[in-house]
């Protein structure tokens, strides 16, 4: 394990508040929305964030000789495991069946938010070296605080090099993204589809016109009051239904309308005149990230169309260039949604049980590796010659 040089020391920081110089300055040429300071103020502000709910901003800063801020992490003491998307339940049983206490465990990544990207911002000339001090820091940390365990969720392929060498255990699983092939229109997509995959694509959006359901591209500064009153019913009333309390309060959605205006599209469906679904997508200059949804009305394929084939029609008009869809499902598949790796890096002090998990990881990513390739040769397109 590489520590830290004697010129640097590391602080962790309660509120993202204290950092927002700091943060905007080494996110000035980030364009994903999710790292952006605005929006993990706002979770921290409206109520997403709090102890009720087993999230404690613990941010991590890491400082030169002359207190200048050189790296900066967003950073969590958990008491659950809620609201990760990378689920390690069943490490939590087994370190407690041996009579420990699993929580609180520490957690770098963004709540609520299963986006690959940037975990350790910085603006240094070496890389590796603020790298591997960022990584350092955290294992020093955990072991100070007799935290149980750090986990990095969503973090891009290139940090796995130098947190294999950091002593971290990696993970891998699967999401789905769409890729424009500087498509001109739907068509032109539908068009590199297998026969039946086209077909059935086209059944399921004209199934949606027959039932008389129109939608409405909503951005910025076009998205009014009673727009996020209705997308917010439905997102409550859908997750109340499926996984009980829903993660973001309705003050999160005006806190970012206001900060991130220019970052958000939200699609409202309408039957018969009336809002009856929404799916809130955030955007930069070549990806769209869909990320929540939610219905009040029952019509076949309301779902499919709202997330996933209006994300697609915005995509090919706005010359985007991935949408990515969240989490697991493979019926994505079938619409034009490949299969992408993500990654996640673990750290246990306790190095039996460090053992067992890397063990664990690397049994579950030979079965990933199996079922990825699976997927791939399952493709919906066109197979070449």
């Amino acid at each position: 394990m590489i520590g830290l040089p004697a010129s640097y020391h590391f602080k962790n920081h309660q509120t993202i508040s204290e950092l927002q110089d700091a943060w905007q300055k080494l996110t000035v040429n980030q364009s994903q929305p999710f790292i952006n300071f605005h929006f993990l103020h706002a979770l921290e502000i409206t109520g997403c964030i709090t102890a009720q709910a087993g999230w404690y901003p613990y941010h991590l800063a890491i400082y030169d000789t002359d207190e200048n801020i050189t790296a900066l992490m967003p950073l969590y003491v958990k008491m659950n495991s809620y609201g990760e998307y990378v689920f390690d339940h069943a490490w939590a049983h087994a370190w407690q069946q041996a009579g420990g206490e699993y929580y609180p465990k520490l957690l770098s990544a963004i709540p609520f938010t299963p986006i690959s990207g940037e975990r350790i911002l910085h603006n240094a000339h070496h890389p590796q070296q603020i790298q591997q001090q960022a990584l350092a820091s955290l294992q020093q940390l955990t072991q100070q605080h007799n935290f149980s365990s750090v986990h990095i969720n969503f973090l891009p392929q290139s940090y796995l090099p130098i947190l294999k060498q950091q002593g971290f255990s990696l993970r891998q699983d699967t999401q789905f993204h769409w890729h424009n092939q500087d498509y001109q229109t739907f068509d032109d997509f539908l068009n590199q589809l297998s026969s039946r995959k086209r077909k059935n694509i086209r059944k399921e959006r004209q199934k949606i016109r027959e039932a008389n359901i129109e939608f409405r591209h909503l951005r910025g500064q076009d998205i009014g009051a009673q727009d996020w009153d209705y997308f917010y019913r439905f997102y409550a009333d859908t997750y109340q239904r499926k996984w009980g309390v829903p993660y973001l309060t309705r003050g999160f959605f005006d806190e970012i309308s206001h900060r991130m205006a220019e970052n958000i599209l939200l699609v409202i469906a309408y039957h018969d005149s009336k809002p009856i679904a929404g799916a809130l997508n955030f955007c930069d200059a070549h990806h769209l990230y869909g990320r929540n949804w939610g219905c009040h009305a029952s019509f076949d394929f309301l779902h499919f169309e709202t997330c996933y084939y209006q994300a697609i029609d915005y995509a090919i008009a706005h010359k985007i260039s991935t949408v990515e869809a969240g989490t697991q499902g493979q019926h994505k598949l079938d619409r034009g949604y490949v299969p992408v790796p993500t990654y996640s890096a673990h750290y246990f002090p306790h190095k039996e049980f460090h053992q067992a998990v890397k063990n664990f990881n690397q049994a579950e990513g030979e079965m990933q590796k199996e079922m990825f390739e699976a997927l791939q040769n399952h493709s919906p397109f066109k197979k070449s010659d």
